[in-house]
């Protein structure tokens, strides 16, 4: 029961062994004040006793996803999940990544909702497989979330610390630089996604040599490799996405092959 105003909770006490308030948000501090005075003066009528509720904070079903995944791969659980690897299930992470890469294409938000849990789905069970590593090399999904804000308030002291940086360029090149000392690679190249697409892959090795200051003559010859990493070299000069454009041409040409087939069909028999 919803209680108003202190007056009203008074006259409710009348001849009730508890009366019930619920605050609002913000906790109704003013009410609780006036009816605390309220009570003072007149002790005999009733004792108040504050009882602070909860809430879940952003963030809670998280721990239930991770209570589900546990169950999951648990003796007793999924059998498929049991007998899973990390390896075994490294395509369904590619898989669930390029379906939220569509959803996002196709500004389709409630699919990219449910792509995202498929994402989460794959993080969490990944991190669940790895609490069974043999002993000193084990870790779970506290290790990858801790070790992600200790990333993150490392390498963003302008919102975390009291770094003064003024504009979104000195912001990635502080990133850069925090990112650079904290790793100790022996290659610009080291980092790279080697398995992602290939005209991806082109465009960032392309950029970690132009970013490092480097003068690499790119291969010549009139066989294909060589000629599509120049072509993505020519984009990346232009400010293209050879990988963004291919991929639009191609849906492009999808659509008038789905149109082709389409004419192609006879009437049902």
């Amino acid at each position: 029961m919803i209680i108003p105003d202190p007056e009203r909770v008074v006259s409710e006490l009348s001849g009730k062994a508890a009366v019930v308030w619920l605050a609002g948000p913000a906790g109704d501090q003013d009410f609780a004040r006036q009816l605390g005075l309220r009570l003072t003066r007149e002790p005999e009528l009733a004792e108040l006793e504050l009882m602070y509720g909860s809430w879940d904070p952003p963030g809670a079903r998280l721990l239930d996803a991770v209570a589900v995944l546990d169950r999951l791969a648990s003796p007793g659980g999924d059998p498929w999940k049991r007998v899973q690897t990390h390896r075994s299930l490294a395509q369904y992470m590619l898989e669930e990544a390029y379906e939220a890469f569509d959803a996002i294409e196709a500004d389709d938000l409630e699919t990219l909702r449910e792509e995202l849990g498929d994402v989460l789905l794959q993080v969490i069970l990944h991190a669940r497989m790895a609490e069974e590593l043999p002993d000193g090399s084990a870790w779970g999904i506290d290790d990858v979330a801790g070790g992600l804000v200790e990333k993150m308030v490392r390498r963003n002291p302008h919102v975390f610390a009291d770094a003064d940086i003024t504009d979104i360029e000195e912001i990635t090149a502080n990133w850069e630089r925090i990112k650079k000392a904290e790793k100790s690679r022996e290659s610009i190249l080291d980092g790279v996604a080697l398995s992602q697409p290939a005209l991806a892959l082109a465009a960032k090795i392309l950029q970690r040599a132009e970013r490092a200051g480097l003068e690499v003559p790119l291969p010549a010859g009139d066989e294909l490799g060589p000629a599509l990493l120049r072509v993505v070299a020519q984009a990346r000069a232009a400010g293209v996405d050879a990988e963004a454009e291919l991929r639009r041409t191609t849906l492009t040409y999808a659509t008038s092959v789905r149109s082709a087939e389409q004419k192609n069909v006879g009437p049902a028999e």
